[in-house]
């Protein structure tokens, strides 16, 4: 079973200003074949079918703990979405066409769908697809696709750093490098203790460091890429057999730590009356509010 927090895993900065064509291509990061949505069931499917989880629950204990993570990456992409779109409309009559700068961005499917939110999709507007799960049910063959994936998604989040300069978008895309980093390395000793092969020194891949990234420079000073969460109060503690020794970037010692991170708060989004959403105006909600107050 899962635990949810109601806290993001940073704290997103407010934006003075929204792009939402910069919200489309951080839709990469969420709903693409290399996002968040895609290593988060990748891996839960994974953890869900695991065989043996007794005698190899290390390798299982690895899988099923980041799989937790990756829930809360897919908040933080979601959040960083939304936070984009600040500004993209106005509030007016319909007549006034109070919605008229959605024609011209790249994704006018958020507009019309999802009130300028987050969209189980890639940057095109091509919706997420189950098989870009992989679950072959052998170990060392989930293990490399696992590699694979995180570098593929930490090329990705490169790119779009690289396509937009956003504080918003950077500060989330800089703490998911350094994070994507940790999953790189953990995926990376689980392959060395499964088949004797060290590929750590192949690391990083692109061959570039966090560092070169304004806002993963900070995360990597504060040592987030050196601990692996256990995301639970008591299990998946045979991490350990496996996050051990330093980390091959900074030569620090590696460190699980019980439970999850800090946090921060979640962004509360403004109504957006011409979405007409919430839909819920002055009246109706102290009328809400009445009910539920008679209800306590």
């Amino acid at each position: 079973m899962f635990k949810r927090v109601n806290k993001l895993l940073i704290e997103l900065p407010a934006p003075e200003y929204g792009d939402a064509n910069a919200a489309a291509a951080v839709q990469e990061l969420l709903g693409g074949k290399f996002g968040e949505m895609s290593t988060l069931n990748n891996y839960m499917y994974q953890s869900f079918n695991f065989r043996q989880k007794g005698k190899l629950k290390p390798f299982y204990d690895i899988v099923a703990s980041i799989t937790a993570e990756e829930f809360g990456h897919v908040e933080l992409v979601s959040n960083t979405i939304n936070l984009l779109q600040k500004g993209s409309s106005f509030t007016a009559e319909p007549d006034l066409t109070p919605l008229q700068n959605g024609k011209d961005m790249r994704n006018t499917y958020a507009f019309i769908a999802t009130a300028q939110t987050s969209l189980a999709g890639d940057s095109m507007g091509n919706p997420w697809r189950g098989d870009y799960v992989f679950s072959s049910g052998n170990l060392v063959l989930d293990l490399m696709h696992n590699f694979f994936l995180e570098i593929g998604a930490r090329t990705h989040k490169m790119r779009v750093y690289e396509m937009t300069d956003h504080p918003t978008a950077r500060e989330m895309i800089g703490y998911l490098l350094v994070r994507g980093g940790v999953h790189v390395l953990a995926y990376a000793k689980a392959l060395e203790i499964a088949t004797g092969v060290d590929l750590t020194k192949m690391l990083p891949i692109p061959s570039l460091d966090n560092r070169v990234f304004d806002h993963a420079r900070k995360y990597e000073d504060q040592g987030v890429g050196n601990v692996l969460f256990t995301w639970s109060d008591g299990d998946y503690q045979d991490i350990r057999a496996i996050w051990k020794g330093t980390n091959p970037s900074n030569g620090q010692p590696l460190v699980v730590q019980e439970g999850t991170p800090e946090g921060a708060p979640i962004p509360d989004l403004d109504d957006l009356p011409e979405e007409f959403a919430p839909g819920i105006g002055k009246d109706e909600y102290e009328q809400i509010l009445k009910r539920l107050r008679a209800n306590m």
